[in-house]
């Protein structure tokens, strides 16, 4: 990826964005070169978040936002050997993603166990599953990020913007299939909360 096309394809881009979401799905279009430029083109003021699929050879050091699942948590913190049923060592992986990866803002996606909000290094918050009924948890990753990242660029406080992506996230695992959370359907499930 050069710095020309960066320029050329990115850079409009970018600067007509108020946040940059990243999200890897492992297909080889995301790689650090990728990340690099985006992070540059944004500079220090513009949010860019990333949803990772960790592996081998991508480095993003220093984003403002990572939202893992549980087991894409434990990969970023180099943590093999803890198995599904197992309690997730939080403070650990919270430690060790901020060590190696450096995030602002680290939210990991716990499934029915809800989400972490850690900065620096350190937990601040674990926050509670919005899920009521769970149909299909298709996408519920890809809203997380959308309305955290929507939420942050808006300058809302993390643990206000994480409570909303989190009841997004529970309006859609509870439909099937690939879905969207409207915002009034948000709002009614917060009602209810």
């Amino acid at each position: 990826l050069s710095a020309e096309w960066a320029e050329e394809h990115l850079a409009p881009l970018v600067a007509g964005a108020d946040a940059i979401i990243i999200s890897d799905y492992a297909k080889g279009v995301v790689t650090t070169d990728l990340i690099r430029q985006v992070q540059r083109l944004a500079g220090p003021g513009k949010l860019v978040a990333l949803d990772p699929k960790p592996r081998p050879g991508i480095s993003f050091r220093g984003l403002g936002l990572i939202t893992p699942n549980r087991a894409e948590a434990l990969l970023l913190a180099r943590l093999a050997g803890v198995g599904a049923g197992d309690e997730f060592p939080a403070g650990k992986v919270c430690r060790r993603i901020h060590a190696l990866h450096a995030p602002d803002l680290l939210v990991v996606t716990l499934g029915p166990e809800g989400m972490l909000i850690c900065r620096e290094g350190k937990v601040e918050r674990h926050v509670p599953t919005a899920a009521r009924a769970v149909f299909d948890v298709s996408g519920a990753g890809d809203t997380v990020i959308a309305v955290l990242t929507a939420a942050l660029a808006a300058r809302a406080d993390p643990r206000r913007a994480v409570q909303l992506a989190n009841l997004a996230a529970g309006v859609v695992v509870a439909k099937v299939g690939t879905a969207t959370a409207a915002p009034e359907e948000i709002l009614r499930h917060g009602g209810s909360a």
